[in-house]
């Protein structure tokens, strides 16, 4: 089985019945892996959650200023998740967001202008959207999505990459 067939189904299983599933408000969608491209890229959603990106991927860590979406989207296919909130999002609240991916090394953290809501957890393929950083949902999607089964390429590094913002 190729490697965009096997994801292309453990993404299905999980869509269908695993736990995230149970997520209320969890979107998902079905991208295949390896798809490489140079320049700027539109994505379907916003932010993305899969499709074409740059060769390159990003270098998970916090970050205070926006990040290339062609580059973190590399990064999701690694299996990082990508925590994003609007830049005028209070200080204390882009905090609770830091304390939540502290201690994980696959994820991004990250402000995202034209945001529609206050905060998005996005992963390869699936796709939160809440008001509150002490949402109980995030941690969930963090420990179901970070290196989680939707990732074409689970386990590649998320270090060594891109490390600049927008």
């Amino acid at each position: 089985m190729t490697r965009a067939l096997l994801s292309l189904v453990l993404l299905t299983l999980t869509a269908c019945g695993g736990k995230s599933n149970d997520l209320e408000g969890l979107q998902t969608f079905t991208y295949a892996g390896g798809d490489h491209r140079s320049g700027s890229l539109v994505y379907a959603e916003n932010p993305p959650a899969g499709g074409p990106h740059n060769p390159l991927w990003q270098n998970c860590g916090v970050y205070d200023q926006p990040l290339y979406n062609e580059y973190a989207v590399h990064s999701l296919e690694h299996g990082a998740v990508w925590l994003t909130y609007r830049p005028d999002l209070d200080a204390a609240a882009v905090t609770q967001l830091k304390t939540l991916v502290e201690g994980r090394p696959y994820t991004l953290l990250s402000p995202y202008p034209g945001l529609d809501t206050p905060i998005a957890a996005s992963a390869w393929g699936a796709q939160l959207k809440v008001d509150t950083p002490d949402d109980t949902r995030l941690k969930t999607f963090l420990d179901t999505y970070e290196q989680g089964p939707t990732a074409p390429e689970r386990g590649a590094a998320c270090t060594g990459g891109y490390s600049g913002v927008r």
